[in-house]
C-alpha cells in the first residue's frame, strides 16, 4: 500500500469513526500507480455548493475547512448553486476552483463545447433517489401515460437523461412527450402550480415536491433504472489541477473525510441539509431512512472509468450531449 493511500485511510478513520479499518477501505478511491511530484501555487481555494450537496454538509459542519487549514489552505464556499451547470459555469469563468459533486452529463455537455474544465474524482452514491414524479390526482399512472404530456427537466442534465430512459424503457417515443426546460428553481412552482404534468428531479427537490404536492414516483432512478448513466462528479479548470495538484490532492481527501462521516451518520447528515433548504422534517426523516453511501473513484481506477465511458456513450448515442465523448482525455490523475 502506498503512502497517499495510506494518508486517506488515516483521514477516514479520523471522520468516521465507525468506518475505521476494513470497513473505511470501502469508500476509498481505488488507486493506480504512484503519484506524480506534487504542484501548489495558492494558498485559498474557492469552492462550489448547493443546497443538500457534499460541499453543503462540509461547509456546515466545518471539519473540512480545518482538515484543510492544517495545511495552511483557506477555504471560500462559492454558492449556492442550483445545478451543476452554474456551477461549472462559475468554474470556467474564474470564480470558482471546483464545482460542487454535480452531474457528469453537463459537465460532457461543456467539455465538448469547449469549457476547460476537467473531472478529478467522482462520487457514486447509492441508493440512488432520482424520480421522475407526478401528481396522484394528475391520471398519470405509468411512464406510458406520459405520451402527450409536458414534463420538467434540467437540459442535458440528471432529469433529461433519466425521462430519456424511462420513454425508452417502456417503449414511448420521444416525440410523443413535452419536454420543458427548466431549472430547479423554476421547475418546482411550474410542477405545483400544474404548468407540467411531471418532474425528473434528483434528491432534496424531488422529495420535497413529492411531499408537497401529494405526489407519486412513476420511475426511479434506483429502482428502475438498468445501469448507471450518470455519476457525481468534481470538475476544475485544466491549467488549476496542472499548477495546483498538491491542492487538489488535499481538496479530494479532505472530502473522503466528508463523505464518510455522512456515510456513517444519515441522520445528522440529512438534519444539516434542512437546515439550509428548509424542508419539513418528514422530507429529512425519509432521506435519512435511505442510508446513503458515498463510495469514491479516482481517474486512475480503469473499471471505474470504463463505466462511466459506457455511460458517455450511451449519451451520445441518445443526443443527450451532442458528440461523442472519451472522458479519459477531461479526468485528471493526481
Amino acid at each position: 500500500m502506498n503512502d497517499a493511500s495510506l494518508t486517506r485511510r488515516q483521514l477516514l478513520r479520523a471522520a468516521g469513526g465507525l468506518l475505521a479499518g476494513a470497513a473505511a477501505a470501502n469508500f476509498l478511491p481505488a488507486r493506480g500507480a504512484e503519484p506524480r511530484k506534487l504542484t501548489r501555487n495558492t494558498d485559498t481555494v474557492r469552492i462550489g455548493w448547493g443546497y443538500g450537496s457534499l460541499p453543503d454538509i462540509a461547509r456546515q459542519r466545518g471539519v473540512f475547512e480545518k482538515t484543510l487549514g492544517a495545511k495552511g489552505i483557506k477555504v471560500e464556499w462559492i454558492g449556492p448553486f442550483p445545478n451543476h451547470a452554474p456551477s461549472i459555469q462559475a468554474v470556467v469563468g474564474g470564480s470558482a476552483d471546483f464545482g460542487f459533486w454535480g452531474s457528469t452529463t453537463p459537465a460532457f455537455a461543456a467539455m465538448l463545447a469547449g469549457s476547460p474544465i476537467v473531472f478529478t474524482a467522482f462520487d457514486v452514491y447509492s441508493p440512488r433517489s432520482t424520480a421522475i414524479i407526478v401528481k396522484k390526482s394528475s391520471g398519470i399512472h405509468s411512464v406510458a401515460d406520459l405520451a402527450g404530456r409536458k414534463v420538467a427537466v434540467n437540459r442535458s442534465g440528471l432529469g433529461e437523461f433519466l425521462l430519456i430512459a424511462a420513454l425508452e424503457k417502456h417503449h414511448v417515443d420521444r416525440s410523443k412527450v413535452e419536454f420543458v426546460y427548466l431549472n430547479p428553481p423554476d421547475a418546482a412552482p411550474a410542477f405545483a402550480q400544474g404548468k407540467v404534468d411531471a418532474w425528473s428531479m434528483w434528491s432534496p427537490a424531488v422529495d420535497i415536491a413529492r411531499y408537497s404536492n401529494d405526489a407519486r414516483d412513476i420511475f426511479s432512478e434506483g429502482r428502475d433504472l438498468d445501469f448507471l448513466v450518470d455519476y457525481s462528479s468534481l470538475v476544475t479548470r485544466r491549467q488549476f489541477a496542472e499548477e495546483n495538484s498538491a491542492l487538489v490532492r488535499a481538496v479530494l481527501d479532505a472530502y473522503y473525510v466528508e463523505g464518510a462521516w455522512q456515510s456513517a451518520h444519515p441522520g445528522e447528515s440529512e438534519s444539516l441539509a434542512q437546515n439550509e433548504a428548509k424542508y419539513p422534517d418528514q422530507v429529512r426523516d425519509y432521506l435519512a431512512s435511505l442510508k446513503r453511501v458515498n463510495q469514491f473513484h479516482e481517474p486512475d481506477d480503469a473499471a471505474f472509468m470504463a463505466q462511466l465511458q459506457r455511460a458517455a456513450d450511451w449519451l451520445a448515442q441518445r443526443r443527450i450531449i451532442n458528440a461523442p465523448i472519451k472522458v479519459a482525455d477531461y479526468s485528471v490523475k493526481i
